[in-house]
């Protein structure tokens, strides 16, 4: 994976259900490099921090291989790196062959797959149609969290490299399969509820899916 845009947000007030809703979703390219921070990205704007940012969410990215497929689906918007509020958005991101806990070096930090992304309705306001979730959830293109665990700064063009594999061999498409109940693997469930590097609310969520 190679960084072919770093991607900050500002807040941003839209009108949802009649009410005022600020968000920081709508990120766009910067020309500058990024810091990535133990809870977030240094000057970016996380708004809501009982969902966004912290330890287990301090970094989001997105592939740019994704992107056509949206485009199709969209072809009316405004296209541009960080429609998906990802703060990097990277060459290619493979979700089905990215395993969660596995450690890589980026820039000058150092960062861990910690989960997939989960949509929330700003997204659909991002893409000006809440349907956009369910074709979201109905694909394994979740994109990638990071926990930091070595504070760094990131550019365009920095690549990943591979530090530690994690060896319990669960992808974060598995994962995301697993928040959407599309995927019920009994074994690799109960490899889930046990993985030390996912959130322990997750994991806490992923043990009810076990019968």
């Amino acid at each position: 994976m190679k960084i072919i845009s770093t991607n900050i947000g500002n807040p941003t007030t839209v009108t949802w259900k009649e009410k005022e809703v600020t968000t920081g979703i709508f990120k766009y390219p910067v020309a500058q490099p990024i810091f990535l921070e133990a809870t977030d990205v240094k000057d970016d704007h996380v708004i809501d921090r009982k969902h966004h940012g912290g330890i287990y969410k301090a970094c989001y990215l997105y592939g740019a291989n994704h992107y056509p497929h949206w485009k199709a689906l969209y072809p009316e918007l405004d296209w541009n790196w960080g429609m998906f509020g990802e703060n990097m958005t990277v060459d290619a991101c493979d979700e089905e062959n990215t395993f969660i806990g596995s450690i890589y070096q980026v820039g000058s930090a150092k960062v861990q797959v910690a989960q997939p992304r989960q949509p929330c309705f700003k997204l659909g306001i991002r893409f000006n149609d809440q349907e956009v979730l369910k074709h979201f959830i109905n694909d394994t293109r979740s994109g990638i969290y990071f926990k930091i665990l070595e504070p760094g700064e990131v550019r365009e063009g920095d690549e990943f490299r591979l530090v530690e594999a994690d060896s319990t061999g669960i992808t974060v498409a598995q994962i995301f399969q697993m928040l959407f109940r599309k995927l019920s693997d009994r074994q690799v469930i109960e490899k889930a509820v046990e993985h030390q590097a996912l959130p322990a609310g997750l994991r806490e969520y992923i043990a009810g899916l076990v019968d």
